[in-house]
């Protein structure tokens, strides 16, 4: 065995409840969403000429390639999407203009910062599902490779040379763990 600890067996033994893949494709769906709507908001405040934009929009296109798959799953699964899909809307599109208004460096902070979190989250339903449901590990482990370089990217493009980076990126991957509770469930 590897010691790829994302690829490891399952956390769950027979007899014990099996992983809510319900609730993971849900969260994910809303998440995909939500970065999309960051991304969107970013580039309202820069603009297309903007250096960042290109960057900015090669990582919305994924996001939402990504979206659309979990859109798929959730239509073959019958699974509901988050009830706080209109507040996603509004708050994702509100952090994504917020960070750009502070500057670039800001807002490749938000995306570096929101990066970290889904990376860990990913990880973690990984371990969950172990061997299990191999469509839904794939999806997420190559939609989790993306994400580490949207992050990588935003690293390269300045985030951590953000006004007050350490604070900035803090209440984000607070934001975001929030987020990830809420939407599993709601």
């Amino acid at each position: 065995m590897s010691g790829d600890s994302s690829t490891a067996a399952p956390c769950w033994r027979p007899g014990d409840e099996r992983p809510d893949t319900d609730s993971m494709i849900r969260v994910d769906q809303a998440g995909e969403y939500g970065a999309i709507r960051i991304y969107c908001g970013q580039l309202a405040v820069l603009g297309a000429r903007h250096p960042a934009a290109r960057t900015i929009a090669r990582m919305e296109a994924q996001e939402r390639r990504h979206l659309e798959r979990f859109d798929e799953m959730m239509v073959a699964r019958g699974v509901r999407p988050s009830l706080l899909q209109p507040f996603w809307h509004v708050a994702g599109y509100a952090l994504g203009a917020a960070t750009a208004l502070i500057g670039p460096n800001a807002a490749m902070a938000c995306t570096a910062a929101v990066e970290t979190e889904i990376d860990r989250h990913y990880s973690a339903q990984r371990r969950t599902l172990g061997a299990e449901e191999p469509e839904l590990g794939a999806a997420i482990a190559s939609f989790q490779a993306e994400e580490i370089e949207h992050r990588e990217a935003a690293i390269a493009a300045g985030a951590e040379r953000a006004l007050a980076y350490p604070i900035l990126a803090g209440l984000i991957r607070m934001g975001c763990r929030a987020a990830i509770r809420l939407s599993k469930r709601i």
